[in-house]
């Protein structure tokens, strides 16, 4: 059986893979070889894919970027404001590229990972009041 086809012009495979994200971030924490640095991306990414659900919902192009602010950027011409706790999100971005790899990045402590834990969970609310419910269908 052929594998399904996501549909990547569709903001609720989006949403499914920063919820994700989201999932792996918290679950994670527990693991004694998890880095908070890795948990820490995850939040990252599911900010970044949240706000690009937002902007294909909105049918506004968007770079392949990790920059969050620049997302945030792209979002707001579309006619939508943007509350401050949201635009806080942008941090994060500091978690998709150098945080990632030795020596580039400070260790990560368990106060950045709640915060940006908690960053993600609020964006990821922010944008599924905003963008249409999925379409009906198996959820995988």
């Amino acid at each position: 059986m052929p594998p399904e086809y996501r549909d990547p012009t569709d903001p609720a495979e989006w949403l499914r893979r920063a919820r994700s994200n989201v999932a792996r971030a918290r679950a994670d924490r527990g693991l004694p070889d998890v880095l908070y640095e890795d948990l820490c991306f995850d939040a990252q990414q599911a900010v970044e894919k949240c706000l690009k659900a937002l902007l294909v919902q909105r049918k506004v192009p968007f770079p392949k970027t990790h920059a969050i602010a620049d997302l945030l950027t792209l979002v707001q011409p579309s006619g939508l404001d943007v509350p401050a706790d949201i635009r806080q999100a942008s941090e994060l971005t500091e978690y998709a590229v150098e945080a990632r790899y030795p020596g580039l990045f400070e260790d990560v402590m368990h106060e950045d990972y709640v915060q940006a834990l908690d960053l993600a969970e609020r964006v990821l609310r922010w944008v599924e009041s905003l963008v249409s419910p999925p379409k009906s269908g198996p959820r995988h």
